[in-house]
């Protein structure tokens, strides 16, 4: 096993991360893209570290590396990670709404970019629950937010989509090939729109893109994916005993349909397969290892970033690696604890069973 060690980051190797679908701004990434820097308030750092007492659980989100101290500015030359963090809580601050700005904070958690690895990463964010507000909200934002669940398809649905970016090629944008962006971006107000009878419109757009070359087929290959793994993790949220306000759920798959195609095709001669069922049925069984990826955890060396393998071998040397396709993670627990005795997290989970629904019927049309 690698061993954690610390590093300085400065500034300069860190920037601004260009792939989120909706959320808080300031969101920063390191040169690789490897790794994330979220600016968050303890209490999401704290439910993180959490996770390592439910494994099962820490399956369906995005690795946790560390924390990072900001210092008293974003605008400091450097900064450090901390390796386990260290960071101590902030002094309550009044609630003002942020309309997606920048969280005032002096820390942020250190995660793996889901999105990592993929040529031109399709981006969708599903914000869960129908109750969107924790205990301990004022009053004022408690009304804010129902009055938003009333309004979209958060309370009869338990989800709404609260942005996405897709790959529709240089072509389709209305740019020269090669040019530098070829993304088509639905904010938080397109989601806000849509109503149950419209909602699954959001996800036609967000899988079939024809101008990209995702083909049906080949979006039906990963929404079967997707399904797999949600349903994986609606399993372990049925047996645990939480509460997750505000949590979403994060897709990504790769979005440059040749690419997709050639990582299938990959993925087919890596495993030896002759049908995509087998892959499918293999993929359960490994409780979606082959659709998530690894899960080594990423550790910052001396050398800079790399995955610590606890399981080392060198029988696995010139194993050839299978290709990252998609992935689903749960995430953003600024609002989340683990509750013993209140049972399962319905709020969460009747969003995730009507994403599961919607999925399904996609594969049949």
């Amino acid at each position: 096993m690698v061993a954690m060690t610390h590093r300085a980051l400065r500034k300069s190797q860190l920037i601004a991360f260009d792939h989120v679908a909706a959320g808080h701004d300031g969101i920063l990434s390191d040169v690789s893209g490897e790794i994330l820097a979220k600016p968050c308030q303890q209490d999401e750092i704290d439910f993180y570290e959490s996770t390592r007492t439910h494994p099962d659980f820490a399956y369906y989100i995005p690795i946790h590396c560390g924390t990072l101290s900001l210092g008293q500015s974003h605008d400091v030359p450097e900064a450090a990670a901390v390796f386990p963090s260290a960071t101590a809580a902030a002094a309550p601050q009044p609630w003002v709404p942020s309309n997606g700005g920048k969280i005032n904070t002096d820390c942020a958690i250190v995660l793996e970019n889901v999105a990592a690895g993929l040529r031109k990463p399709n981006i969708l964010d599903v914000k869960l629950g129908a109750r969107l507000w924790a205990d301990d909200a004022p009053p004022a934002k408690r009304q804010k937010f129902d009055a938003l669940s009333e309004i979209t398809t958060s309370k009869p649905l338990g989800f709404r989509i609260a942005g996405m970016k897709t790959w529709i090629g240089a072509k389709a944008a209305g740019l020269s090939p090669g040019g530098p962006d070829g993304y088509k971006v639905y904010d938080r107000h397109y989601g806000r729109a849509l109503t149950p009878e419209t909602v699954r419109e959001g996800f036609e757009n967000y899988f079939f893109i024809d101008s990209a070359s995702i083909t049906k087929k080949f979006a039906r290959r990963v929404i079967k994916r997707f399904l797999g793994d949600l349903r994986g993790l609606q399993e372990v949220l049925e047996k645990e005993e939480s509460r997750m306000y505000s949590a979403s759920l994060l897709f990504v798959y790769e979005g440059d349909g040749a690419g997709l195609q050639a990582d299938f095709e990959t993925e087919k001669q890596v495993l030896d397969l002759e049908t995509e069922q087998q892959l499918l049925e293999l993929g359960t069984v490994q409780h979606g290892v082959l659709s998530n990826g690894y899960r080594d955890r990423p550790v910052l060396e001396d050398e800079g970033w790399s995955i610590e393998d606890e399981d080392e071998d060198d029988d696995d040397e010139g194993v050839e690696e299978l290709p990252k396709i998609q992935a689903v993670k749960m995430i953003d627990f600024a609002h989340a604890a683990w509750t013993p005795g209140l049972g399962p997290d319905e709020n969460v989970l009747h969003g995730i069973r009507n994403v599961i629904k919607i999925l399904t019927e996609l594969l049949t049309q």
